[in-house]
């Protein structure tokens, strides 16, 4: 009897799952995007993939939701180790990273969101610059995204005419265009608009036709008007140096190898939203509202036309940003968006 029950136990741990081994490293991951968002899905498949690839030794503990970085200070907080990983906005902070935000608006007529991530990455190695931006930072992935519309509370935007008098939340590469076609742009976090829409601080959005859905905007506003921002990518996930320091070199390779496959899985995402949310925004009473094709390609001809301006600006900083903003149009004109000789030895 005693064999049998020794027999047994044997074939039940045989049969039963291994422990899993206890990580390496824990690395702390930050967002100020809920869990449920877009963005946090995939960096979810993100951290699984990479606890998969580095066979149990990296883990990660998330926190969402601004619990524990903020939205305008990323850069600094993750630059610092507030957390060892988290999602930045140089688009959005302010100071320190003024090629970044500018440059984010020198693709005008970029046609998809990997042309805008490669475009970045063959940027990168020949103006300097914007690594020098992020200095204390190691980049572990870039972000396109959806091509931004305008969302408004209590007044149709049906042509470039009614622009004229609405305060909006905007990215900084249309803030000049918004400006000059009568409106008020303001720059805030993302984090920040819902609040500010239901408040009546503000009177619309720039943003893409995810956020209907993602964000919640269907609530605060009713009106989506298919006004087409052209947008350029920009890093948007980063380890501070010193954690990656830490890292084995087998385990930093792991990493670098991931890159590609987050931003994958961030444009996946990013695009399943933006169906969702046109999908949703018919559902809950968001009028679409079709731009003039004449209007469109009023406000295209306006934004490159600004984007040039703001690129010679930087000049008062010691940043040249002309040779940029040209390399990228150039990119996107021939329509060649791999990189090129000149972007890797220039």
């Amino acid at each position: 009897m005693k064999k049998i029950i020794l027999i047994a136990c044997a074939a039940l741990a045989a049969c039963s799952p291994q422990p899993t081994p206890k990580a390496q490293y824990t690395l702390t991951y930050a967002s100020p995007y809920p869990p449920t968002h877009p963005f946090s899905r995939a960096d979810t498949a993100w951290m699984k993939q990479v606890e998969k690839d580095s066979g149990g030794r990296i883990a990660f503990k998330p926190f969402w939701a601004g619990s524990l970085i903020s939205s305008d200070m990323s850069i600094s907080e993750i630059r610092h180790g507030l957390a060892d990983i988290g999602l930045i906005t140089p688009i959005y902070t302010r100071g320190g990273v003024h090629l970044q935000r500018a440059q984010a608006g020198f693709y005008g007529g970029v046609k998809t969101m990997e042309d805008q991530v490669t475009i970045y990455d063959c940027l990168v190695p020949r103006f300097p610059q914007l690594s020098a931006e992020l200095s204390g930072l190691h980049v572990l992935a870039v972000q396109g995204g959806n091509f931004p519309g305008l969302m408004t509370r209590n007044r149709p935007v049906r042509t470039l005419a009614d622009l004229k008098g609405l305060r909006l939340r905007t990215q900084t590469d249309s803030i000049d265009v918004l400006r000059a076609l009568g409106a008020d742009p303001v720059n805030m976090p993302m984090a920040e608009v819902y609040s500010a829409l239901a408040k009546g601080v503000i009177d619309g959005v720039v943003a893409p036709a995810d956020t209907i859905k993602s964000l919640h905007f269907s609530e605060v506003a009713h009106y989506f008007t298919t006004l087409r921002l052209s947008r350029g990518g920009y890093p948007a996930r980063a380890m501070s140096d010193q954690t990656w320091r830490r890292l084995s070199p087998d385990l930093q390779q792991v990493l670098e190898q991931s890159k590609p496959k987050w931003e994958a899985e961030l444009n996946a995402n990013n695009a399943r939203a933006e169906k969702a949310g046109l999908a949703f925004a018919k559902d809950h009473g968001v009028q679409i509202i079709p731009l003039p094709a004449a209007d469109q390609a009023r406000f295209d001809a306006l934004y490159n036309r600004f984007a040039l301006v703001q690129a010679r600006q930087l000049n008062a900083m010691g940043i040249d940003g002309e040779p940029v903003f040209r390399a990228a149009q150039a990119h996107i004109a021939s329509g060649q968006t791999r990189c090129t000789k000149e972007d890797k030895h220039d």
